[in-house]
């Protein structure tokens, strides 16, 4: 472990750029009652970690001291490193011959010296503003999770719970089970047995030590990502164009006027653009059983061998090319990347799902989410349910999901029982900035059954799981609860495009709401919300096989929405018009516009104890072009009783019927047809549904 502790504490040296800038808060009110500070200096057992804490700077833009910030006004969380603690530390330094003596008198420049200073102090404060402090019992409760507030080095802490209940780490730092939730009228303080020293670099950089260490584990998978041509894309961090144009206030906030002329809306646009990255990788272990060799004698030919020899990539070419996308081991590894950063609590979200209870937060009825992979751009089901356990990829179980029925699971054949996610090791050189390796052992593969499997389903997706921009910024369902984090404006493609998905036109002000607290009746809480002359254009998730498919928008009709034109096709710049134009100010029951509210005449009505009445209605209702809202989530705040279908205002549009290819690009444009600025295009999720489905006499589709 040393030695892996010693690798973080070297990225972490060589990577400081990686901090914030935080604005000067020295003219904080400062109290005279006891604060963070005054603790920590009443306390000889913290001596060394207070005298770093007046020698380290807030930022480079600042001449405060963490000491002065810790002294004022605010919402701390500071894991306190006792003189033990940075004793050890020290201790590593020396055997990694970063210092001569391992003691503060042992550096040999002074530009070091302030860099281990600052290694410290900033991981160890997270600043909650005027927010909140973390207590223990306010941290995440799934294993290997992230507080959700970065600290002052710019890094979300990881929380691990050991066998005991009480045991509790941070980034391998044990937190001291006698001297922690020290409430000070500024926040909370936790010590630690070690300092909290997140590793700065990359999983490129991970991967490639793994290979030249022969490191058991995941060798193989490391191995085929750099035969495939990964690693490069692998080490980005962070777009530093983007981070240039923001610092020098060239990225836009947004402030326009609401629909009701009472005000405006606001948003906050994006601090930074990060990258991220998942990979689901099968272990040296699995290797080991299936090919009979050891991992590091095992070649990216043996696998690509072995993958073709069970005919999972029939359209793929096995050839020695391994970085062409039309090559078999390029297509089998490249399905296991995500390009997004998801901890264990983001492998599904969870919000208002029936049952489900924000403050248990445990699964109840089956939630899935649908992502693109890397390269040959393909579908990724990744499934939770009470019954199943843990997370999986591509299952596929068998559901009560009748008119009564529950939506939770009744069995798995277990030929679909899908890819186990296990518990990703984050310890040391493994806790890498920019992604996370899972160990699965079982082989994941993208094969004609998984495809059919899905065909055989209603994709659904969540708008924002399209855009892999909003989780590796921290701005999908934020649990953070400030303006910045509720309301998020994405920048005009004409000051920066943020998306590499999404083509935002000049004069379309794009909000991103995560809904918290707000009891919105939309699916997980969140919404698109597009305003002014607006124009936008999307980049379709791949649809899993060749057949004609539904696509549908959802709608919830509340509030000063518009109307727009929509457009589909493959080329995005002669996408062709489709339908009328698409009025979201329709609602089940009522059209609410800025003359009125006037009925909708559409047929909707509430289900009643009569069934096939109620199939009846679905049908009228389908011929309109409309369906009811899902019943899988409740409208409004968690914990509520009235579901999507039973609301009026929530509904799915049927907009396209198309025949579709998986192996196309399909885009979507929206295009408002109103002379009213001021009236808003809502997005919440899209749906995928396949004529089998949507068209089989034998077993409707369901209304969840």
């Amino acid at each position: 472990m040393k030695k892996v502790f010693g690798l973080c504490i070297f990225c972490a040296l060589f990577a400081l750029w990686g901090c914030t800038e935080e604005i000067d808060k020295s003219a904080r009110y400062v109290f005279n009652e006891p604060t963070i500070m005054s603790y920590l200096s009443e306390h000889k057992q913290y001596s060394q970690y207070c005298d770093l804490l007046g020698k380290v700077k807030v930022s480079r833009m600042s001449e405060t001291t963490l000491k002065q910030l810790l002294s004022a006004r605010g919402n701390y969380t500071v894991f306190a490193p006792t003189n033990d603690a940075i004793d050890a530390y020290l201790q590593v330094l020396d055997s990694l011959g970063i210092v001569d003596t391992p003691s503060w008198d042992g550096f040999r420049d002074s530009t070091k010296l302030d860099s281990i200073r600052k290694v410290i102090v900033h991981n160890s404060v997270i600043d909650g503003g005027d927010l909140m402090y973390y207590e223990v019992n306010a941290f995440p409760v799934t294993q290997g999770a992230e507080i959700p507030m970065a600290n002052m080095y710019d890094r979300k802490l990881v929380v691990h719970y050991g066998n005991d209940p009480d045991s509790i780490t941070v980034n391998d730092a044990p937190i001291d089970l006698k001297n922690r939730d020290i409430i000070a009228i500024n926040g909370v303080i936790h010590a630690v047995n070690s300092v909290v020293a997140p590793s700065n670099s990359t999983l490129s950089h991970l991967m490639s030590t793994i290979i030249d260490q022969k490191r058991e584990g995941h060798y193989v998978a490391s191995m085929l990502a750099k035969a495939v041509g990964m690693l490069d894309t692998l080490n980005q961090v962070r777009d530093e164009v983007y981070e240039t144009l923001y610092q020098e206030g060239k990225i836009s906030d947004i402030s326009v006027p609401d629909g009701n002329g009472s005000g405006t809306y606001d948003a906050w646009a994006p601090e930074h653009r990060y990258y991220g990255f998942t990979y689901f990788a099968e272990t040296d272990s699995f290797w080991r059983e299936t090919l009979g060799k050891e991992p590091t004698e095992i070649t990216p030919a043996d696998v690509q061998a072995y993958v073709e020899s069970l005919g999972a990539y029939p359209d793929a070419v096995a050839n020695t090319d391994y970085q062409n996308e039309n090559n078999l081991l390029n297509q089998f590894v490249t399905y296991h990347f995500l390009p997004m950063k998801l901890s264990t609590d983001r492998l599904v979200n969870h919000y208002n799902e029936r049952g489900y209870s924000l403050t248990v937060k445990n699964p109840t009825v089956a939630m899935t989410e649908y992502y693109t992979t890397m390269g040959k751009r393909r579908l990724m089901k990744v499934f939770e349910s009470r019954e199943s356990n843990g997370v999986y990829i591509n299952r596929f179980p068998n559901l009560d999901n009748g008119r009564h029925g529950s939506y939770t699971e009744v069995s798995c054949d277990p030929d679909k029982e899908g890819v186990f996610i296990g518990e990703p090791n984050l310890e040391g050189d493994n806790n890498v900035r920019n992604g996370i390796i899972y160990p699965i052992d079982k082989l994941l593969v993208y094969d004609r059954q998984t495809r059919e499997n899905m065909t055989k389903g209603r994709v659904r997706w969540d708008v924002s799981a399209m855009f892999p921009e909003l989780m590796n910024n921290d701005c999908r369902m934020s649990e953070i609860t400030d303006n910045r984090h509720k309301n998020v404006g994405i920048p005009m493609d004409v000051e920066y495009k943020y998306f590499d998905d999404a083509w935002i036109e000049e004069g379309t002000y794009f909000f991103y709401w995560t809904g918290r607290g707000n009891g919105w009746h939309n699916y997980l809480g969140d919404e698109f919300n597009i305003q002014g002359m607006s124009e936008l254009t999307l980049r379709l998730p791949p649809v899993p096989t060749l057949g004609t498919y539904e696509l549908r928008f959802a709608v919830q009709s509340g509030g000063a929405r518009g109307m727009v034109q929509f457009y589909w096709g493959e080329d995005r710049n002669r996408l062709a018009a489709k339908g009328i134009p698409l009025d979201i100010r329709l609602g089940a029951v009522w059209r609410n516009t800025t003359a009125g509210q006037f009925p909708s005449k559409l047929g909707w009505e509430k289900d009643t104890d009569d069934d096939d009445y109620n199939a009846e209605v679905d049908k009228k209702l389908r011929n309109n072009g409309f369906m009811k809202g899902a019943n899988v989530y409740i409208a409004g705040s968690p914990g509520g009783t009235l579901t999507a279908r039973e609301d009026e205002i929530s509904t799915r549009r049927i907009i396209i019927r198309e025949t579709m290819d998986p192996d196309k690009v399909y885009y979507l444009r929206f295009k408002t047809v109103l002379d009213d600025p001021t009236r808003q295009f809502y997005m919440d999720y899209l749906e995928y549904c396949a004529k089998e489905v949507y068209d089989n006499p034998e077993e409707p589709e369901d209304i969840w």
